[in-house]
């Protein structure tokens, strides 16, 4: 299973004064088993890029497809592929909108046409999913919750359609550690349990290095990299500063250290393995 784009150009307000083109003859497989974290400064078409993923944009040429179907259809498979993509958005106030956790987290089933009984399942097993108390929650206001409690909310509302694929549009932004430590726990349930495709808008590079088993550039509109977030942070590190990224902290500390004459490995990845180094190199255990 895959979502693909064939030679995908987008270009916004085609034929008038203001016409700029975002994206430019993209062509990329994201498996269904990846977890893709996509990076790029701001303006480098990263929204773009989703959007035309999950069909909320059609490519001005070429095509984005779910598993062979074209977003851009109007049949019923092609109405089918685009509810395979689920996607939360950055700033969960914006996507939610109703009076209770509850009818937020039930909309989207009962736009397939459910039962109620069906909806209360998919909506009581979405929220214990995400860790939300049906109990305590179900009736609350969704905008009297905390920030990590809304961005869980956002996404059970997509985990009670059962897509195969989830688009996060910067999953962390705005949240304490914990709360952040909360959405990711739930987020990883969704791609280790539920075999749920996972493709996240970040400017984290320590989320990228973390949870993405690979990581896509975005510059100028078009793929500048693709591989996994470790070998490109290690070996393309200097290209990656050129458009405006930054590296994540360990591998700036690491360098730090190699400078200071301490040998550190370059495959060192995370802070448990660093301070493992450091500590054989004091003579401890």
């Amino acid at each position: 299973m895959s979502m693909e784009l064939e030679h995908v150009s987008f270009t916004y307000s085609k034929g008038t004064p203001y016409e700029k083109e975002v994206l430019h003859d993209i062509s990329l497989t994201i498996e269904k088993s990846d977890f893709t974290a996509i990076i790029g400064h701001t303006g480098s078409g990263k929204s773009t890029l989703i959007q035309n993923l999950n069909g909320l944009l059609h490519p001005t040429a070429g095509r984005a497809l779910i598993e062979g179907t074209d977003l851009a259809g109007k049949s019923p498979e092609a109405r089918a592929a685009r509810s395979k993509v689920g996607m939360v958005f950055q700033y969960p106030e914006h996507q939610l909108f109703a009076e209770t956790v509850y009818e937020d987290v039930a909309f989207g089933p009962r736009n397939l046409g459910l039962g109620e009984d069906e909806v209360e399942r998919r909506v009581r097993e979405a929220m214990a999913f995400v860790g939300l108390d049906y109990e305590a929650l179900a009736r609350r206001s969704p905008f009297n919750l905390s920030g990590g409690q809304m961005r869980r909310v956002a996404i059970a509302g997509v985990v009670s359609m059962q897509p195969e694929y989830l688009i996060l549009d910067e999953p962390s932004a705005g949240l304490d550690p914990g709360a952040r430590r909360d959405v990711f726990r739930e987020i990883l349930e969704l791609y280790r349990k539920r075999k749920m495709g996972m493709i996240m808008v970040t400017h984290s590079m320590e989320d990228a290095l973390q949870f993405a088993t690979r990581l896509i550039v975005i510059n100028d509109g078009r793929v500048f990299l693709d591989g996994k977030p470790a070998d490109l942070f290690r070996e393309r590190r200097q290209e990656l500063i050129r458009v405006g990224m930054d590296i994540p902290e360990i591998y700036k500390l690491a360098d730090a250290l190699r400078a200071a004459g301490i040998d550190i490995p370059e495959t060192i990845t995370d802070r448990a393995a660093l301070v493992k180094v450091l500590r054989r190199r004091k003579g401890g255990k």
